[in-house]
């Protein structure tokens, strides 16, 4: 895929600058965002997604656009999913709903930052070392054997209790109110830590977690770096309004960890096909090129993941429906001022 200096110049200026429109937006007005504000934001980013999924089409190639649709597909999906932690993690934080906006935008770019990183490692390595398909098709298919293991069992993730986010909070003195993100402030003459500080430490640690996972999805579909990045841009934006917008439904989807599930060992045997295909390891076949193993097309690859989609939304709904509902991890309202307990 021949992407120009001027296309790449273009999406980081123009990745940038809705993250700029964003913190000048939330930092002016921190507060819960309207449901009217999320449907409105939510169908822009949709409808930017599938105008550039279009764009690719047209100007590249067919099968580029196809492959961005897919990788787009499997990276929201993996990002719907996610958002299940961050409903925990803002509940288990008490961190008040007018500033979880706050929170939330500072997750999503820390994940743009992180997946760019992981980006660049996990092309260099596919460039050098085709065997590379092999280690990320066996990672995905364990990833989605754990994911059906644990598989509606949300509720007992503590993302907030990791070590990292325990070592800061034993070793700095952090506040029990929250004010924006500002990250310390004095009272009584004494410097603290904003609790804010605990939750963006706990949302960076999260986001390299949700990487490890979407990074080799993404190279399960597609090796064009510059599809890499955009379908994953395109699957973050967005996701802070989803987060309001979608609030308790998220709690009904309750197969999704299935649905995706079935979706990533799907990529996943289609990365150990294709390190088939690619083969160079002396113990496979001889070292050459296994022919004989079957290529899976981008095209029939977006068909399963669109119709594992639809097949776990509607069973999910429809079971949610006949099951009387219950309180969930939804983000709860809480005092605008008090932070989390740290004494716990």
């Amino acid at each position: 895929m021949d992407v120009t200096t001027l296309e790449w110049t273009i999406t980081i200026a123009a990745t940038i600058g809705v993250l700029l429109f964003d913190v000048v937006v939330i930092a002016r007005d921190p507060r819960e965002p309207s449901m009217k504000e999320c449907a409105v934001a939510l169908s822009f980013y949709i409808g930017a997604a599938l105008a550039f999924g279009l764009f690719v089409w047209l100007y590249h190639d067919q099968a580029y656009g196809i492959e961005f649709y897919t990788g787009w597909l499997t990276e929201y999906s993996l990002s719907i999913d996610n958002l299940f932690v961050f409903i925990i993690l803002m509940a288990a934080l008490k961190v008040p709903r007018k500033y979880q906006q706050e929170a939330l935008l500072v997750g999503i770019v820390l994940a743009l930052i992180f997946r760019g990183i992981f980006i660049a490692l996990g092309y260099a390595l596919i460039e050098n070392f085709s065997w590379v398909f092999y280690i990320f098709g066996a990672f995905l298919v364990y990833t989605a054997y754990g994911l059906v293991k644990s598989y509606r069992t949300h509720e007992d993730e503590h993302p907030e209790d990791n070590a990292v986010v325990k070592f800061a909070r034993s070793h700095m003195r952090v506040g029990e109110t929250y004010q924006g993100l500002k990250l310390w402030y004095h009272e009584n003459g004494v410097r603290l830590v904003s609790p804010i500080v605990i939750v963006i430490i706990a949302l960076g640690v999260t986001d390299i977690l949700f990487a490890l996972d979407s990074i080799p999805a993404i190279f399960g579909i597609t090796q064009e770096p510059y599809l890499v990045f955009t379908a994953n841009v395109f699957a973050l934006m967005g996701l802070r309004q989803l987060y309001f917008l979608l609030g308790g439904l998220l709690e009904r989807l309750i197969y999704l960890s299935l649905g995706l599930a079935f979706i990533l060992a799907f990529i996943g045997v289609k990365l150990v096909l294709h390190a088939l295909h690619e083969n160079e390891l002396a113990f496979i076949n001889g070292g050459e090129h296994v022919k004989a193993a079957p290529e899976i097309s981008s095209l029939f690859s977006l068909g399963v993941i669109i119709a594992t989609l639809v097949i776990t939304a509607v069973a999910s709904l429809t079971r949610s429906a006949k099951d009387e509902p219950t309180p969930a991890h939804v983000p709860a309202e809480v005092d605008d001022t008090a932070g989390p307990d740290w004494k716990d």
